[in-house]
């Protein structure tokens, strides 16, 4: 069951822009729903004289504290007045007739004014917006830095009368781990970055989901480079740019044509940062020193025959007194040979001896 206000023309819904209420900066006449019926008795006859009833807006989430509620209460004169739910708010507006009722289910009736609640008039809109502010407010001050000292900034500002979604990293995603070193980019680089976070129309946060294939950013080109995709699980809203993806985090400004969104991570372009960063080089004390070649440090082994073939003999040790010397045992060994080579000869000579004796006896 619900209960349908109309509003005068002209005016427009009078409670913060928000999906309920699509077209709230433009003045075009709208109404409001709220989650209860009342039809003329039951305005009439309120328990206590009064009550604060839900409308659709306070169901979307956008609506500042109870703000998305209406009181509505009996005065003076049999008048039934409404008015914001903010403390202090005036009835300005008050029951004026029924328009249709379908008992019980739906009702529409009028008032004479709109209900508004302190501040709404003052909303940020896309005309009046100032997006360095927005985001330093938001908690993105980094990035509003960038913008401002890169240019980037008047080339959204001439972008946003046609249609702007921008896409905003926090500050600690500058921070994070593996975020790149943004000061390491050429001029034209940083720029191209700085345009890829944002797309060339109007796409709130609730419409990114119905997406579907690359999507081309601010620096794009006609070849289709720079662009990215939606990933969204329930709720969960991301960003996939080929490298990494990043998750939408929040709205700051949704005011056809432009909005703002905050983002928890840096978009890195496949085009800039596809390749695996090579590693910083350590310091050159650090440096190891290759190990030098076997060869260089130690001859190689050669096996014990090959060693003895080799090697000089060693010289001669003293041996102990008892013992013969082994230079002596050699000399005895050398007369051993001569005495052995002798002894052949001595016994020819004997019987040539004796063989010269029988002749001369003869």
């Amino acid at each position: 069951m619900s209960c349908c206000i109309k509003l005068p023309k002209l005016w427009a819904p009078f409670f913060r822009p928000g999906p309920a209420y699509p077209e709230a900066s433009r003045g075009y006449r709208h109404d409001i729903h709220l989650l209860d019926y009342f039809d003329p008795q039951k305005l009439h006859d309120l328990p206590s004289g009064t009550t604060l009833t839900t409308t659709l807006y306070q169901t979307t989430g956008n609506a500042p504290g109870n703000l998305g509620f209406v009181n509505i209460t009996n005065l003076r004169g049999g008048k039934v007045g409404f008015a914001a739910a903010a403390p202090g708010s005036k009835f300005d507006a008050s029951y004026v007739k029924a328009v249709k009722q379908f008992p019980f289910n739906l009702s529409v009736i009028e008032i004479s004014d709109a209900v508004i609640y302190p501040g709404l008039l003052d909303a940020t809109s896309a005309s009046t917006a100032n997006i360095t502010a927005l985001l330093e407010k938001a908690g993105c001050k980094t990035f509003a830095s960038l913008l401002a000292s890169s240019g980037v900034l008047k080339i959204y500002q001439s972008q946003m009368d046609k249609g702007l979604t921008l896409f905003a990293p926090n500050d600690d995603a500058f921070q994070a781990p593996g975020a790149p070193d943004l000061s390491t980019l050429s001029s034209a680089d940083l720029v191209t970055l700085l345009q890829y976070h944002a797309l060339p129309e109007y796409t709130p946060k609730s419409s990114l989901p119905a997406k579907s294939g690359p999507i081309q950013t601010l620096a794009s080109s006609a070849a289709g480079k720079y662009d990215m995709s939606v990933v969204s699980q329930g709720n969960d809203v991301s960003l996939d740019t080929g490298v990494d993806k990043s998750r939408v985090a929040s709205t700051v400004l949704d005011d056809t044509p432009v909005c703002i969104l905050t983002v928890d991570s840096l978009l890195l372009p496949v085009e800039l940062f596809g390749g695996a960063p090579a590693p910083a080089p350590g310091p050159a004390s650090e440096t190891p020193v290759p190990a030098p070649a076997p060869d260089a440090l130690a001859p190689a082994p050669v096996s014990k025959k090959h060693r003895l073939h080799h090697s000089p003999p060693a010289p001669p040790m003293e041996a102990p007194a008892e013992a013969p010397s082994k230079a002596a045992a050699d000399k005895a060994e050398v007369k051993k040979g001569a005495a052995a080579a002798v002894s052949p000869m001595g016994l020819l000579a004997a019987i040539m001896s004796c063989f010269a004796f029988g002749n001369l006896i003869m």
